[in-house]
């Protein structure tokens, strides 16, 4: 007899269970749908498409309960506008580069690259683990939005000209399409810069109105066309060591969601930047080829012009420092990570890779005749 009780009593908690468990699992994994608005149009498939994968990734890892819908630039607001977009709260989110809003605060471009800055590794490893998001917190905070780290372009090229750079004297009066910070450094230089969204920079390269254009590297321009209405290809673009990518969010939407739903954006964005910069580093060499085969000139900048643009970047720094506490608070602490990294970098990495290719370009160069 007691045997069947205990029995009956535990049939029946068995049934009580689930009608209690439901209940609280539907509260904690409620049904949200967010707008995402991509600063990038949707030809881009690589850095539109990290976007793309953030959304795929939460919607697996919350059951299909918390689904983001990316829109290209310009279908919901356009690609420049978009920060302005998550602050109204007109969409939860946006998929960007931060320096595209330099215009409104220079500090935004920390988030992004800045000239003669740090390269993926480095900017990767001050975001994550060496204090960036967290000096960047509180100037994202002042704009009601945070941002998480969700892509990365690697080291870019140094963009498109319609005729050759030889000095720096090259550079007074040429209209150029330039992204971010790099825009203010080169004004020092003469250059006229101008803000750009991708998807227009063909047509402005092609009736000249501007003189050159960067965008991202190899993949991404041969895409764009580039090559087609501009002869010249140069590099490095030092103003882009390796261009974090961010998925900026309305933080009183972030504020609402459950922790489950926060870690599983947190861990997206991580697997995007992952995912990005593998496809870039895939993509890339086989674009170059095709580019240089096609008639592509392809030039590095001259070290004058290098260093002509090193010293006016650093110039500029102290001056915008001396005039903005946001800046200068973000830039101290960026340039002694910097400066750390560097150190480090001259030891292992560099040396590595310097012998490296040295001896693979000495293996694969054409024999000398006797």
């Amino acid at each position: 007899m007691q045997r069947r009780n205990i029995m009956s009593a535990g049939a029946a908690a068995a049934a009580i269970l689930p009608a209690l468990a439901s209940p609280a699992l539907a509260q904690a994994t409620p049904e949200v749908r967010w707008r995402c608005a991509s600063s990038f149009p949707r030809a881009l498939d690589t850095i539109y498409g990290a976007g793309e994968h953030v959304a795929r990734r939460v919607a697996a890892l919350t059951d299909n309960k918390f689904r983001i819908q990316v829109f290209q630039a310009g279908e919901l607001v356009p690609g420049l506008a978009t920060l302005d977009a998550v602050q109204a709260g007109t969409v939860e989110c946006t998929h960007t580069a931060s320096y595209y809003f330099v215009g409104k605060d220079p500090t935004f471009a920390f988030d992004g690259t800045v000239p003669f800055g740090m390269n993926f590794r480095q900017i990767n490893s001050w975001l994550i683990a060496g204090g960036g998001r967290e000096v960047m917190k509180d100037f994202f905070a002042t704009y009601n939005v945070l941002s998480i780290p969700a892509g990365n372009t690697g080291a870019q090229m140094g963009g498109w000209f319609r005729r050759e750079i030889r000095t720096v004297e090259d550079l007074r009066g040429l209209k150029m399409r330039i992204g971010g910070f790099a825009g203010n450094v080169l004004a020092k230089l003469g250059v006229v810069a101008q803000q750009i969204a991708g998807g227009d920079i063909y047509p402005a390269l092609e009736r000249g109105t501007i003189d050159a254009a960067e965008w991202v590297g190899p993949y991404d321009d041969e895409k764009l066309g580039f090559q087609r209405v501009a002869p010249f290809y140069y590099f490095p673009g030092w103003w882009e060591g390796g261009l974090n990518l961010s998925m900026t969010i309305n933080q009183a939407k972030f504020n609402e969601l459950p922790q489950l739903y926060k870690e599983a954006l947190e861990s997206a964005c991580r697997d995007a930047t992952i995912e990005t910069i593998a496809k870039y580093d895939n993509q890339n060499p086989q674009a170059l080829r095709r580019l240089v085969a096609a008639g592509t000139q392809l030039r590095p900048f001259p070290r004058p012009v290098m260093e002509a643009c090193y010293r006016a970047a650093f110039e500029l720094y102290d001056e915008t420092a001396a005039r903005n506490a946001n800046f200068k608070k973000v830039y101290e602490h960026f340039k002694a990570y910097r400066d750390s990294q560097l150190q480090w970098f001259r030891v292992a990495e560099s040396t590595y890779d310097n012998f490296v290719y040295s001896m693979q370009a000495a293996e694969t160069a054409p024999a000398r005749p006797r």
